[in-house]
């Protein structure tokens, strides 16, 4: 199983993502700044697996506190550091938050780096076994011989390993009931045709590359049986976070009556959130569509609007599969009633 991240001996192994697929370079860090840096540059990204990057980082900060400073004092300055680097993403806060109640539980302080550790594992293990849960369940959604349509990258790079969306697709491939992945590549950084596509070569899977847009084509001609789709904060009602683009297949799907699917694990809802005016939407630097990886694509002087996410009404979303179960309209009922069980 593919893991972007985890602990080694006394440090944070990482995958960079920026690398692939021309290189697989893997980072050793050893101070929460260099963990922030790389959630802040997309080394590491998707939303379960910045919270567990993140999650990491506060041990490094407890293990390794500047001169003058104890764990706790170094930890609470890098959770307000990694607090500050992705603010869409709910995962990264609800894994800084469990974290704290870790430090807040310890009453010596020696003990404070194992315990923050086993915590920071504790939250890895549990995001890899909702998303083989979420994979089962999902895969029973899906008919035989499906033909999916994703967009971005959900599968073992965004999360601790298997994956979301794309986990659900591991589980249909390994039953026997795929016929073909259609990739977004998911401009501007492509994680879906970089990403995504690594992951589905690794292992075998059947799958073609589309150009963002050339999905309504495909829609028209009747070549997607579902969509599947990640998520990076899930309001009350269903209103919902994810990949910009993601808003246009959800019209796409509804418009040609194709069921659109969102695969996320608990830790993505957002219960104090009553809709989607409360997401914040990431907005970041516009040499990511003027010169993707360094490559000049626009006239110079040219700007750009470079919104990482978009914002998609629960009313377009056929269900939610979480580790909890499939919910189903009308969220705003069904989502609170899941998670207070």
């Amino acid at each position: 199983m593919i893991r972007p991240v985890f602990w080694e001996e006394d440090h944070v192994v990482l995958l960079d993502q920026t690398r692939l697929p021309w290189e697989e370079r893997w980072l050793c860090l050893r101070r929460w700044e260099e963990v922030a840096e790389a959630i802040r540059t997309m080394k590491v990204r998707g939303a379960p697996a910045i919270g567990i990057a993140a999650a990491y980082g506060l041990v490094l900060a407890a293990l390794r506190p500047k001169p003058g400073r104890t764990p706790a004092e170094e930890f609470q300055e890098a959770r307000e550091g990694l607090g500050k680097t992705r603010p869409t993403a709910v995962n990264l806060f609800w894994a800084l938050e469990r974290m704290s109640r870790t430090l807040q539980g310890c009453d010596i302080e020696e003990e404070l780096p194992e315990r923050l550790l086993s915590e920071a594992k504790r939250i890895h293990e549990e995001d890899i076994a909702a998303n083989l849960r979420m994979g089962e369940l999902g895969a029973e959604l899906l008919p035989e011989g499906v033909r999916v349509l994703t967009i971005c990258n959900t599968g073992a790079l965004a999360t601790g390993g298997h994956g979301t969306a794309l986990g659900v697709v591991r589980t249909a491939w390994a039953k026997g009931k795929l016929r073909m992945v259609y990739v977004c590549e998911t401009r501007p950084v492509l994680q879906g045709a970089r990403l995504t596509a690594w992951e589905l070569l690794r292992e075998g899977i059947p799958f073609k590359i589309l150009a963002d847009f050339a999905s309504g084509l495909l829609f028209r001609r009747r070549e997607v049986d579902v969509v599947l789709s990640g998520a990076d904060r899930i309001a009350r009602n269903g209103d919902f976070a994810n990949k910009v683009g993601t808003y246009v297949l959800a019209l796409l799907a509804q418009r040609h009556r194709v069921p659109f699917y969102v695969v996320a694990p608990s830790s993505t809802f957002d219960l104090g959130l009553s809709s989607e005016e409360g997401i914040p939407i990431e907005e970041r630097p516009e040499e990511e569509v003027l010169r993707p990886y360094g490559f000049p694509l626009a006239p110079e002087g040219a700007r750009a609007w470079n919104p990482a996410f978009d914002l998609t009404p629960g009313e377009l979303v056929t269900a939610f599969v979480t580790e909890k179960g499939v919910i189903r309209p009308p969220y705003a009922h069904t989502i609170p009633e899941t998670f207070s069980r």
